[in-house]
Order: structure tokens, then sequence, then C-alpha cells
């Protein structure tokens, strides 16, 4: 077994996954992974508390066992989606407690680790499509700046979520003729095997409230837009102009209109599609705003990692606040 002062972990926490990852620190505060573990979805707006809960139960558990991890750990960095939220944080940071998780531990929105994994300074944009979308930035003088994830009700434009409801909105109204012809209909009724509309709006429905459930819909769309349905790629371009926006409006906001900033991009709907990605960069162009770098953050808990070996370190260089988020020196 390995020592727990010897090791840090970092969370990532989405909609559709949870990701947890053990390392130890080298000499040079580099972490190296020795463990790592996943499970479903932990954003408590989209699952639900009690699955957040056991879904970070579940990855924690499967790391330190393949670390071989023994009492609690130096540090943790848990980047949930819909952490910023105080009805969510509290009950997030008594599981924390409860479980002994680590002596030092911050809990922290899912994109600071996607930015802190993109970019060495942890300054510039993150934008994050998968269920839901969101974009943070930071700027050299430590000022932050925030826009999108509001939740599939009240936002989420560029998601998964989103992208998966305009096609089946344009299907339908393609269906009573309101909108132009496509094959997202015929794919649709192909998909949920139905011969008419009318046979799958019961199924549609049965998933209509878990947002994670209609993201799963969205390569059903961008299938369409690569088979040249104008429809379908009409919507892949909105939906990276939307994301584009929610860039814009944090980079503008932090002083970045005048030169060129890294961009870190994550999430399964933005990285596992390019039309998406090239749309976004395309509307960022447009605005005259240079995102360079652009890195793609395959795996977010990387930046976590990176976060909680500072953390381990006393280091607060990215704005950690000073209480409600972090527990210090718990014994």
């Amino acid at each position: 077994m390995i020592p727990g002062d010897d090791l840090v972990l970092g969370i990532d926490g989405g909609g559709t996954k949870t990701s947890a990852w053990i390392a130890w620190c080298r000499a040079d505060g580099e972490p190296v992974v020795v463990g790592r573990g996943s499970a479903g979805g932990s954003n408590p707006l989209a699952v639900g508390l009690p699955r957040a809960l056991e879904n970070l139960d579940l990855a924690v558990d499967m790391a330190r066992r393949e670390a071989g991890a023994d009492g609690p750990l130096a540090a943790a960095v848990l980047g949930l989606a819909g952490s910023d939220r105080e009805e969510v944080r509290e009950p997030i940071l008594r599981w924390a407690d409860k479980r002994r998780l680590a002596r030092r531990f911050h809990l922290e929105h899912d994109a600071l680790p996607v930015l802190a994994a993109g970019s060495d300074e942890t300054w510039g944009v993150a934008v994050i499509s998968g269920t839901g979308s969101f974009a943070f930035g930071r700027n050299r003088q430590g000022q932050t700046a925030r826009a999108g994830g509001w939740g599939f009700l009240l936002g989420d434009e560029g998601s998964g979520y989103a992208i998966a409801r305009a096609g089946l909105r344009a299907a339908f109204r393609a269906s009573d003729g309101r909108g132009p012809a496509t094959r997202l209909l015929d794919d649709l009724l192909a998909r949920l095997q139905g011969s008419q509309p009318t046979d799958i709006v019961p199924a549609v429905y049965r998933f209509a409230t878990d947002p994670a459930a209609v993201a799963a819909l969205a390569p059903w769309v961008f299938e369409a837009a690569a088979a040249s349905d104008a429809v379908a790629q009409s919507i892949v371009a909105g939906a990276g102009g939307d994301l584009g926006g929610l860039v814009a409006t944090v980079a503008r906001r932090l002083g970045f209109d005048d030169e060129a900033f890294p961009l870190a991009m994550a999430g399964g709907v933005l990285l596992g599609h390019p039309p998406l990605a090239d749309a976004l960069l395309a509307n960022l162009a447009n605005q005259g705003l240079r995102a360079s770098p652009v890195v793609a953050v395959h795996h977010p808990a990387a930046g976590a990692l990176r976060l909680a070996a500072r953390l381990r370190e006393g280091k607060n260089d990215v704005g950690f606040p000073d209480s409600g988020g972090t527990r210090p020196d718990r014994d």
C-alpha cells in the first residue's frame, strides 16, 4: 500500500461520466498517475444528488484500489459540473469530509481543470460541450469570467442536449410540413423503430427529462450533417456559433480582444465531432478573436491532478477561495 500523504487525487465529473485519477508527485511537482477510476455522471443537476455521490464513490474507490492507496490523500481537486451552486456544493463537501478524502481538498466547476490541462500557466479560456456546455476563463492577473452553464432548461447552448433537441424539433416540423425536408426524420424513425412520427413520440417523452439520454442522440444529427443534410448542417453550424459566443463573451470580459489567448476545448461532443469545433473557431475568427494555441483536452482529470499537486504544496496561484470550496489540512 502507498501512504496517502504521498498521493493526490483529481476528479472530473460531468453529466455523463466521472473520472478519478490518483498520482504521486515527482520532485519537480509533476504528478505521475498510479490509479484510475471511472463511473457514470456526477453532475447533480443532470443525474440527481444520490446518483452523483454514488458515482463519485465508485470512481474514487476504483482509483484507490488500482493505486493501492492507504489512508487520506494529501490533496484532492474535484472539478464537477454544476458545483458552483450552493445547494450542490455543500452536500458534496460533506461527502468529501465524511470519506476523509484528503487532508486538503477543493471543489471547483469542471472548466478550471480543463484550463489547467490545456494551459501551462492556467490562463486563457476553456470551453466544454458534452451533455451541457460552459465557458470559463482566467487572465494573467488572476481575474476570471464565465458564460453559460445554466443547465438544459435555461441554456447549455451548443451542447449535446441542445443539438439533439434542435434535431428533434426539426424532424417533427418536417413531419408537419412546417419546416424543410430533412433526413433527420427518417433516421430518427429508424433509430427509435417507428414507422411514422406518432409511433416514436412516447419513446421521446420517456427520456425527455433526462439530459444525458437526450444528448445521446446528438450523433444522429452529426451523421445527417456528414451526409450533406442541409438542416442538420445548419444545426451544427448554429451550435458551433453558440459555443463561439460563449468563448467570445469570456475572452472580451478578460481583455483578450487584441491578443491571442490559449483555448482549451473539452467534452465528448466537441472533441468527438470536428465540424462543431471548426464552426466554433470560424465564429471566433469572424469576430476578430485569435485563439492560439488551441488544445484538445481529452482528460480533464489530468488538469485536476495538476491543481491538486499545487494544493499539496500549499500553493494558491489559481485563485482558490479561502473558504467555502476548500477544506484545508484535514486530519
